[in-house]
């Protein structure tokens, strides 16, 4: 393979005189592609690690990016220059105009994600040649020492990190570490005064129905447009921010707290937006006064107070349209390093605008939807987080008397509810009663036009300003309905607490 920059030194042979399995050029191909898209290095830093580079000047540079990505910093040979003016190896190889070099040839950027998996195995082969070499030269020293049994332990152990090199985090536990991690549930349950174990949604009539939002879990919240699915999002966003910064305020230990530092993926709204729904529900300012800007000064120095109380608090928004499922799983990686793995909690705005890897995408959206839940899911379980995202529902509900959403409505694909932990539904009646308002009668109406709508008006007098939350599908409990009260000038969800709905 051509290349446009000058070859490192060869690394010693292996036994009897045979090179090592390695891939010098494919290193530097994928570090110059890397360089050039840092979209690249966002995917691959947490695919390899430096020692998995045979040249060890390639895993410098590798660390390098990484620190700056993981920094949120551009990786260019600019940035990269100042961090190798010292360095011995590079000084060899013509000083830090090499890393310019690598950027030469851009053929790394299109099997940058192939070069990555062959230095990988690469490298896996050269520990297993390692562990081979030393388990040969043990065997033949017959010495009285020697413990043929203790041999084959050690073999086992050593080809058992090779195995486990590169897996996943999420290990088989024993009995023991698994009951601890549930007694200790138990205990943020107890202390909490019982009904929740996990994130609280802030909403106490569905903490106690769900017990929290739990780490690992996919919960998927749908319903129709104009149900106010984004608004409840975004409330359950803000209030477990508002409780991890009260919480640390109180000195809790924030692996007790019942808050959450809150990712925010927003592919619908900008983050003004949802910004300005916080400000609305939190000042209590009608959120079409605000944006329309009609408001008295009184007004907007509650909403000044309102974002001066909010500075600290741990709600960041991305806002980026057509993000890809990867894109989103690197970008939550990439802040849970930035928060000292103390991202608590990810709401995804919504499932139906993400896209899927362009494989397939090709092979229908209903396959694109399945690859999305199912990243939605790893992210979960990958980030030990829940997951809240937001799904559409067919228009098969506007067909039907009964508007209440079923599982069978869930769009595009039956992997949602298969991947899901918990699938919420919004439904709210008046909603459809204002849609449906009989003629209104005067006084030479007939007698069946006014009871008409004397029974619809007393009709949306009884569930006005409700919102049912109707839980379809939970792995860690039973199903029901949860009634919510909902102020649409501002917004908000909060409990209900009236009777004989």
């Amino acid at each position: 393979m051509a290349t446009a920059f000058a070859s490192p030194p060869v690394s010693p042979p292996g036994p009897e005189g045979v090179s090592l399995p390695q891939n010098v050029e494919a290193e530097a191909a994928m570090l110059g592609a890397m360089m050039i898209d840092n979209r690249l290095a966002d995917d691959l830093i947490d695919a390899l690690d430096p020692d998995h580079f045979f040249e060890p000047l390639h895993g410098r540079i590798f660390a390098a990016i990484r620190t700056l990505r993981g920094n949120d910093m551009l990786a260019s040979p600019v940035t990269l220059r100042p961090m190798f003016d010292a360095d011995v190896g590079m000084r060899e190889l013509g000083g830090p105009a090499y890393l310019a070099q690598l950027t030469g040839s851009g053929a790394g950027l299109l099997g940058a994600r192939e070069f990555a998996k062959q230095i990988y195995d690469l490298a896996m082969l050269r520990t297993l040649v390692t562990v081979g070499r030393g388990l040969v030269e043990r065997a033949m020293d017959t010495s009285e020492e020697v413990n043929p049994r203790a041999q084959i332990e050690a073999a086992e152990e050593e080809l058992y990190k090779v195995a486990a090199d590169g897996g996943s985090d999420s290990q088989i536990k024993t009995f023991v570490q698994a009951s601890t991690m549930t007694i200790k549930m138990a205990e943020i349950a107890l202390n909490s005064g019982g009904h929740i174990s996990g994130i609280t949604t802030g909403l106490d009539s569905l903490n106690a129905k769900i017990g929290g939002m739990h780490r690992s879990d996919l919960m998927i919240l749908a319903g129709r447009p104009g149900m106010g699915k984004t608004s409840l999002a975004t409330n359950i966003a803000y209030n477990a921010a508002q409780r991890w910064m009260r919480d640390m305020a109180d000195g809790i230990e924030p692996d007790r707290s019942l808050g959450a530092k809150v990712a925010f993926f927003s592919l619908e709204m900008s983050a003004d937006q949802l910004a300005g729904r916080i400000l609305a529900e939190q000042s209590g300012i009608n959120s079409e006064v605000l944006r329309s800007g009609k408001i008295s000064h009184a007004e907007f120095h509650k909403l000044a107070a309102a974002a001066a109380s909010l500075e600290s608090l741990p709600l960041f928004i991305d806002d980026s349209a057509g993000l890809s499922i990867g894109a989103l799983h690197t970008r939550a990686r990439r802040l849970q390093r930035k928060l000292n793995n103390q991202l608590g909690l990810i709401v995804v705005d919504y499932l139906q605008l993400l896209s899927g890897t362009a494989k397939s995408s090709g092979d229908g959206r209903v396959q694109e939807i399945s690859e999305i839940s199912r990243g939605l899911k790893n992210i979960a379980k990958d980030l030990n987080v829940p997951v809240l995202a937001l799904s559409q529902l067919s228009r098969a509900v506007e067909s039907r008397e009964d508007k209440r959403p079923l599982l069978s409505d869930l769009r595009e694909s039956g992997s949602i509810e298969q991947d899901a932990d918990m699938v919420m539904f919004v439904y709210r009646e008046d909603y459809y009663l204002n849609m449906s308002q009989p003629e209104i009668p005067n006084a030479s109406s007939p007698g069946d036009v006014q009871d008409k709508h004397a029974k619809w008006s007393e009709h949306l007098s009884r569930v006005d300003g409700l919102a049912e939350l109707i839980v379809a599908k939970q792995r860690h409990g039973s199903t029901g309905k949860v009634m919510l009260k909902f102020e649409p000038s501002i917004t908000k969800f909060s409990d209900f607490v009236g009777a004989g709905y």
